[in-house]
């Protein structure tokens, strides 16, 4: 179902946010887009999915495909759902490469059973708070999101949902109807005493009850703090003009495992041999 920016389908209500201009500036300011990938590659990280092996994801809430970018880039499979015209008809100007529908994700996740590998979401949840018509109620609007979810997703999939909560109260809204719906899991909260750092990402597994992802930054030790920033400055040597680590070099094997360990698996231990090419044999 993968294809290349298809024009959306509509399945849901009207325009309701972004006009065309805001959606062209909104998608072209590159502090947004810098933000977008950087939560993009977290919550694809948070899925844990397996290496080397293309995966078929959801996007809720895709707006111009910044979210797919990423997924693309990974080698894995998507399709986009948003409620907004505006921003998909920028996604297909933008030639993404997944497919598109234009949808109300509170009416329900309309795909068949099992049918996506993982979902990411990035910034929409919490929309589904709002009532945004008199014949909104918002706890009945999510628990069709992600009982539908649910249903939609493989058995042992998970679904990273980061999201930006009012408060307390509207984060326990959004949780407990994912409960309600079969979901495990629970908020991984990076960077939690970092004001502007601080991200929410609700991780949900289906069918199967795992062990919830660390998050980062969680210690706070400045001791950590300092290693983490020399971590990443000793990275920034071999980059490709859109600023990730050339495939299959040292850093990027590095980066590779630090994910893996970040995931809770069991990862060898670095060495001076990591990511060093092997001589062909003869």
């Amino acid at each position: 179902m993968a294809g290349s920016g298809r024009r959306p389908e509509h399945r849901g209500p009207p325009e309701l946010f972004y006009d065309a201009a805001e959606a062209q500036k909104y998608s072209q300011n590159s502090r947004m887009i810098e933000i977008q990938t950087q939560m993009s590659e977290r919550a694809v990280e948070l899925l844990g999915l397996p290496d080397d092996w293309p995966c078929f994801l959801l996007d809720v809430g895709c707006g111009s495909g910044l979210s797919g970018d990423y997924i693309s880039e990974e080698g894995h499979h998507w399709v986009g759902m948003d409620i907004s015209s505006a921003m998909l008809d920028v996604a297909v100007e933008r030639e993404v490469e997944g497919d598109l529908l234009l949808a109300d994700v509170g009416q329900g996740i309309p795909f068949r059973p099992g049918m996506f590998d993982g979902c990411v979401s990035i910034s929409a949840v919490q929309w589904l708070c709002n009532a945004d018509k008199k014949t909104h109620s918002p706890p009945k609007r999510l628990y069709r999101f992600f009982s539908t979810l649910y249903s939609a997703l493989a058995r042992g999939s998970r679904a990273v949902l980061q999201l930006y909560p009012e408060n307390s109260d509207q984060l326990e809204l959004i949780t407990a109807q994912a409960m309600k719906a079969g979901f495990t899991g629970g908020v991984v909260v990076d960077y939690p005493n970092s004001a502007k750092a601080k991200k929410f990402f609700l991780c949900l597994f289906v069918g199967t009850a795992g062990a919830l992802p660390k998050a980062l930054g969680a210690a706070g030790t400045a001791a950590e703090e300092s290693q983490q920033a020399k971590f990443t400055n000793e990275r920034t040597r071999f980059r490709n003009a859109k600023g990730k680590s050339v495939k299959k070099s040292r850093d990027w094997v590095l980066e590779k495992k630090e994910r893996r360990r970040r995931q809770g698996k069991d990862v060898r231990a670095d060495t001076r041999y990591t990511g060093r090419r092997r001589r062909p044999r003869f």
